[in-house]
């Protein structure tokens, strides 16, 4: 994406007249007594007020316009850490406001008896209720969340997901999850409803958007006291300046206090106003990015979890594999060319509608040219799988072709050869999965099953690297399979032949030795382990007992969308931790501006501080005071969008931090306020 469609993104469908005028209507004492640091600018700005006018009325020894325009600058600080505040939420009410329109009051074909398509009676949505079955054809949208139990279709989910191409959703399978809102575009479905009305995935996410009444997570509560402690101490130190002030002028003899308006421009100045109006704006806009990857967390702390977790559990199948097992190689028994095994392996998977029966298929052609059959041309009969016998195959011509486990098909055909044998235990020793083809009772070889790990998997572990965090597979597949799966990936340790026990008891003991542990999972055995788990992502196509368990849920059910998390709540505090840098260094420049200019006249060898060169005492408070305010609104976009997120540890971030935004709010502020001042100084203000 470039810079310039980043920065649309980032202000598209923000209604900014409704955001300024939410910035005026906050200027209520109830409203900023929330926020300590932006109440005492907003007391600031009400005293100057009434100094400007007592002022006009009993002339003082200071300006009436410089009082006013100290005055202005204050308010218009207060306004724009309400139109930051203002603007966040205005973006989550424009994605509310989508997702609005994708909720629909439509007509729902239920489903009085399940096998009995005339028994369709046309309900309004609203009146569906969970478990309740409904039929859903080419065109119509779908009432409600639910799970597909017949039927395959493709869906268009833009309206939830932002993806304009179409995604197949089918029952029996990872995905056959759908949510209210979208529309079937071909073919048909039978769904059961999974949700009440108001409870679906699309209410909880127009809830989230829309809330203002966001709470507030710990650390965010641990950084609103620390900034409240620090305006609490320099309010003691600015209150005490003035009977200092007062009794140094006593005793020389000459010069003048420091009067009030000048102490209030001093406080504000010397508070972190930087952070403390966008602090609320960094956190909605966290929850934002999060909603915009299509995923709904029940509270920001989990959010802010993710950015610190340490340990990560994956699932191998489906997150770190395709799920799937393939067929990657024929082996054929000496006397047997690869073409013949290609052959029957294909013949005895034509009624295997499994996905390693697909891949046989689709092997044998794609690699050795065979031609694809109809059983009914043949006039076969086929043999289906079944538990006991472990095998499948065909029958024709008064020939019999299997295929199964390895123990099955020695049982059938008596004996298999040495080489067929050391060839099975290679595979098993890579971490695949042999099965042997016979023809009657001679074996004809070997197919190799692989779980295919997914391309691209191993680079993002090693991102995770970069990052501190360890990353864990959990399989239920025996230790030599899981350690060649493993060491395929790249993760850094793996745990075989897991059961539910064996996952809470991991996850347990690392939180004990102080990890923060993140695990996605989808299953009714999986809610124990993700119920302890510091950040648990269910899929959305996962059962209602996982989705109790968790705190957040994928919509788009991929389940390593959890690394795309973790980098979210990262990039959350990186910004936080970035501004709140920024905004302390940055006071240490204005202590240069107002601190000598508010006391030169009380000491005047305090003159000797104005490295900077200010034209005036008045100037330097007012350049300070203005480039307080503005400063804000110059940060909004970053406080919006995020400090981009780059994979790496805890150290070298917060050499990065130090280094752009520690040095960079000590010069900043001394370019930007002797900027003001000549302006000032040109126009005649200084």
């Amino acid at each position: 994406m470039t810079q310039s469609s980043e920065s649309m993104s980032l202000f598209s469908g923000t209604d900014y007249g409704a955001a300024i005028g939410q910035s005026f209507a906050r200027l209520g004492w109830k409203y900023q007594a929330r926020n300590p640091v932006m109440f005492v600018v907003f007391v600031g700005a009400i005293i100057t007020t009434l100094i400007v006018g007592y002022v006009t009325f009993v002339p003082g020894t200071e300006s009436p316009y410089f009082i006013g325009g100290v005055a202005f600058w204050l308010w218009f600080t207060v306004i724009f850490a309400n139109f930051a505040e203002a603007v966040a939420e205005g973006k989550g009410k424009a994605q509310a406001n989508s997702l609005k329109a994708a909720r629909r009051d439509v007509m729902a074909k239920k489903l009085q008896r399940r096998d009995d398509p005339k028994s369709v009676r046309p309900v309004s949505a609203n009146l569906l209720h969970k478990n309740d079955v409904v039929l859903v054809e080419a065109g119509d949208y779908i009432p409600a969340d639910g799970q597909i139990i017949e039927g395959v279709a493709a869906i268009d989910e833009s309206a939830i997901t932002g993806e304009s191409a179409p995604v197949i959703r089918e029952s029996g399978g990872d995905h056959d999850a759908v949510t209210g809102g979208t529309r079937v575009l071909s073919d048909w479905i039978i769904v059961r409803v999974t949700s009440e009305p108001g409870e679906s995935f699309l209410d909880r996410m127009i809830a989230l958007v829309e809330s203002a009444k966001r709470q507030k997570t710990p650390n965010e509560i641990a950084l609103s006291i620390l900034l409240a402690a620090m305006t609490i101490i320099f309010l003691l130190v600015c209150a005490t300046l003035l009977p200092y002030s007062m009794l140094s002028v006593e005793r020389m003899g000459s010069g003048t206090p420091v009067s009030l308006t000048v102490l209030i421009a001093l406080l504000v100045c010397l508070i972190p106003t930087t952070i403390g109006g966008l602090l609320s704006a960094i956190g909605i806009s966290g929850m934002q990015r999060l909603i915009k990857a299509n995923v709904i967390a029940t509270s920001g702390r989990a959010v802010e979890a993710a950015g610190d977790v340490n340990v990560l559990l994956l699932d191998k199948t489906g997150t770190i594999t395709m799920g799937n097992r393939q067929a990657v190689e024929f082996y054929p028994a000496p006397g047997v060319t690869a073409t013949q095994l290609a052959e029957a392996a294909q013949l005895s998977s034509l009624a295997d509608d499994t996905p390693e029966g697909r891949s046989i298929v689709g092997l044998a052609k794609a690699k050795y040219g065979i031609t694809d059959k109809d059983g009914k041309d043949m006039q076969a009969t086929f043999i289906p799988f079944k538990a006991e016998t472990r095998v499948s195959g065909i029958t024709f011509d008064n020939r019999q072709i299997l295929k199964g486990a390895v123990d099955a098909i020695a049982k059938h055909c008596g004996n298999i050869s040495p080489a067929i044998t050391k060839q099975v235990e290679m595979v098993a020793r890579q971490g695949g999965t042999p099965l042997l083809v016979a023809d009657g009772t001679k074996v004809l070889g070997m197919i190799h099953l692989k779980d295919i790990v997914k391309p691209g998997i191993k680079s993002r572990l090693e991102e995770l690297r970069k990052m501190g965090i360890k990353s864990v597979m959990i399989t239920g597949d025996n230790q030599l399979t899981a350690a060649a799966i493993a060491a395929e990936a790249g993760v850094d340790d793996f745990i075989a032949e897991v059961t539910p026990e064996a996952k809470l008891k991991y996850i347990r003991k690392s939180q004990e030795g102080g990890e923060l542990v993140a695990m996605v999972g989808d299953g009714t055995n999986d809610a124990p382990a993700l119920a302890q788990a510091d950040v648990a992502v269910v899929m959305n196509s996962g059962t209602q007992a996982a989705k109790e368990a968790g705190n957040m849920v994928d919509l788009d059910s991929d389940p390593t969308k959890l690394i795309e998390i973790v980098e979210i709540g990262k990039q959350l505090l990186m910004t936080r931790g970035a501004l709140t840098t920024f905004s302390i260094a940055n006071d240490l420049a204005k202590y240069f501006a107002i601190i000598p200019a508010a006391f030169v006249s009380t000491f005047p060898a305090l003159a000797a501080l104005n490295i900077m060169h200010l034209a005036t005492p008045q100037s330097a408070i007012m350049s300070a005071v203005i480039f307080n305010a503005v400063i804000i609104i110059a940060l909004i976009p970053l406080a919006l969008k995020g400090v981009k997120y780059r994979p790496a540890n805890a150290a070298a971030l917060l050499r990065t931090n130090t280094l752009i935004y520690g040095v960079g709010g000590v010069i900043v502020p001394f370019i930007g306020i002797k900027a003001i001042d000549v302006m000032l100084a040109a126009f005649g203000l200084a």
